[in-house]
């Protein structure tokens, strides 16, 4: 016989009051009001200032680093109550957990398929676009900041790796010049660049993390890295090709509604997590883990689920929450006050003119005759998401306590992002309209 619920209350209020008690004696408090405030701050200047970019037909996260920027520096106002809201942890943990969606995002816009039909013009034109504005951009690093690492250096060279497909995309579509050779060739090479430069990242930072350690420089240390990286991006790709598939039919078969969701992005956290594991930033797995998900896999689920909407649709609204984040408070991480020396302002002003220089070597790698070599470096200077996750990484390494990226070179960094988003739009329609009127 069940005894009575006043004797089952009883009994379960003496079992979990005192856990209740011994759980607040043992956690952390951690105060939620700055985090609301924070998080109250950001949404809105991200939405506000994402509108008033794409007013004047700009990209939004334009609008969101310059948010950040301004909540970040009310301090110059006399607005001290604001200013550790950038260092709050839960902050920059929904902050990475919005790099990891973008980059899962990116991936499935992605697929493996169109990366090898590009063609030879493509790898050759995002191979001079890695290595030509990594190399100048260490030079000018080197120039301003001597006395730092190599290994410093070497990561703002990073920063300048990756194009911004999205901004480029979004001209060549305006134009209806997608389909065009040169528009074949950007995309083409923007997305073999980016994932050029997430294994740059990867090689960079474990360096950084031997070098912090106090491990000598090892060319064999760079190889160990190259074939991790490349063996995991394989691995990844050619194990989801045969797992992935039954896994998700066995997933449709269940009971229940909306598994599609929770499916997805258990799926590209787990790649996350062991490309941590592998010694690789998790975006990189991420990124991956958007490869390896194609439309086909999920088309089980889709169809059971009451909203038929695909994965991409679903993360809609997770990324209007958890992105523009990041790209805020990469803004409020931007010290105007750095910008007062004449010297770090030409620090800005030198890495974005390699950030420019470095991308129009990318022309140089068009074989096709008669195409227009200007349009396609054009088309890949602009920065963006990458290069901001590249120095956000970077401002969380150190090597003997110094930090890789610190405030004055993510600030410039900042700049450079926002200089070369800015000047590709007019300028590749200028080019492409010029072209489309010999």
């Amino acid at each position: 016989m069940f005894p009575p619920r006043r004797s089952l209350a009883a009994l379960a209020a003496v079992l979990l009051v005192p856990a209740a008690a011994w759980a607040a004696s043992e956690a952390p408090a951690i105060d939620l009001l700055p985090v609301l405030l924070a998080l109250i701050l950001m949404l809105i200047g991200a939405r506000l200032g994402g509108s008033l970019a794409e007013s004047m037909n700009q990209p939004a996260v334009l609008g969101e680093l310059a948010a950040g920027i301004v909540i970040g520096n009310l301090g110059l106002l006399g607005i001290h109550d604001l200013s550790g809201l950038a260092d709050l942890a839960p902050i920059q943990v929904l902050a990475q957990i919005g790099v990891i969606l973008l980059l899962f995002v990116v991936g499935l816009e992605s697929s493996v398929g169109q990366m090898m039909k590009v063609g030879a013009s493509s790898l050759l034109v995002a191979t001079l676009g890695v290595v030509t504005p990594m190399v100048l951009g260490l030079w000018v690093s080197r120039a301003f900041f001597p006395a730092r690492p190599t290994l410093a250096h070497w990561f703002v060279g990073a920063t300048l790796c990756a194009t911004s497909v999205g901004i480029t995309a979004r001209v060549l579509a305006d134009l209806k010049r997608t389909t065009s050779v040169e528009g074949q060739i950007i995309l083409g090479a923007a997305v073999i660049d980016d994932v050029m430069g997430l294994i740059v990242l990867a090689v960079v930072s474990g360096l950084v993390a031997a070098a912090d350690r106090g491990d000598a420089f090892n060319p064999a240390v760079v190889l160990v890295i190259l074939a991790r990286a490349a063996l995991f991006l394989i691995g990844a790709l050619v194990l989801g090709r045969w797992v992935v598939p039954p896994l998700f039919r066995l997933a449709a078969r269940l009971p229940g509604d909306r598994m599609l969701l929770p499916l997805a992005l258990a799926f590209c956290f787990a790649l996350a997590w062991l490309a941590g594991r592998a010694g690789l930033a998790p975006i990189v797995g991420a990124f991956t883990a958007g490869l390896v998900l194609e439309e086909r896999h999920v088309a089980g689920l889709v169809e059971r689920d009451r909203s038929r909407r695909t994965v991409p649709a679903l993360l809609e609204p997770l990324q209007a929450f958890l992105v523009p984040l990041f790209f805020v408070l990469m803004g409020m991480r931007v010290d105007l006050r750095s910008f007062g020396s004449p010297a770090i302002l030409g620090f800005a002003a030198l890495l974005t003119l390699a950030a420019v220089i470095g991308k129009q070597a990318c022309s140089l790698g068009v074989l096709e005759r008669g195409r227009d070599r200007i349009a396609v470096g054009l088309g890949m200077i602009p920065r963006g998401e990458v290069g901001l996750i590249v120095a956000a990484i970077g401002a969380t390494l150190t090597i003997h306590g110094q930090r890789v990226i610190d405030e004055t070179v993510l600030s410039a960094v900042v700049v450079m992002v926002a200089v070369t988003t800015l000047l590709t739009p007019p300028l590749l329609a200028w080019r492409l309209r010029a072209a489309g009127a010999r």
